[in-house]
């Protein structure tokens, strides 16, 4: 298998690599508690990090896009026929990556804009809530990505049914908005190293056929 085909298949790694890097470089950032005027403070005094950690955090939704397009194709192969789960999955999937990709965007606004004139306390709240926002539809769009490959797993075998069982059970704790974003900020960096093992272990791209058929 040529490079260019056989790396993208760690995409999931780095991105949760990635994402993981830019949680650490934030460490430091205000609770949930905190006053307007503590979190302004903090916007103005470490600019440059949120923007660093806020740009590596989108670098790794970009990699988890060349994640879903690998996902994509292995799940396809093993489906056969229409693919609709396997494009279910990958639209989940690339919605995931979008809203992903802007929860980080109000509060880099916000750095770079307290870098060049001032900032009202109540800009900076509502710059503050966006993400949450955006959390919120990408756990509802995950729903789509661990249906679709979580079906297909089960009727073939592109991953192991134990896992296929995994991804299913997750599609309920993704609907409860309350808890959805904590099951994408914990779930999903998983289920994406742990399905990026099976893609590395499983190079075939041949069809396969459905658990129970010649």
């Amino acid at each position: 298998m040529r490079v260019a085909e056989r790396w993208p298949r760690w995409a999931g790694v780095v991105a949760v690599a990635l994402w993981i890097v830019s949680v650490l470089s934030s460490s430091g950032a205000p609770g949930e508690n905190a006053s307007e005027a503590e979190y302004l403070a903090y916007i103005q005094e470490s600019a440059d990090r949120i923007i660093l950690g806020g740009s590596v955090f989108m670098l790794g939704c970009v990699a988890f896009l060349c994640f879903a397009v690998v996902l994509r194709e292995r799940l396809a192969a093993a489906e056969g026929g229409s693919r609709m789960l396997s494009n279910l999955a990958f639209l989940g999937a690339a919605v995931v990556g979008a809203f992903m990709m802007l929860t980080p965007g109000p509060e880099i606004a916000a750095a770079i804009t307290a870098e060049e004139q001032e900032v009202s306390t109540s800009a900076a709240a509502a710059m503050r809530m966006l993400p949450e926002a955006f959390l919120v539809a990408a756990a509802l769009s995950a729903i789509l990505l661990m249906l679709g490959s979580g079906l297909v797993a089960l009727r073939t075998r592109v991953f192991p049914k134990a896992w296929a069982w995994f991804s299913l059970l997750l599609v309920p704790l993704l609907v409860i908005p309350q808890i959805g974003w904590a099951a994408l900020l914990l779930g999903l960096p998983v289920w994406v190293l742990v399905t990026t093992v099976f893609l590395v272990r499983r190079p075939g791209t041949e069809p396969m056929t459905a658990v129970g058929e010649p």
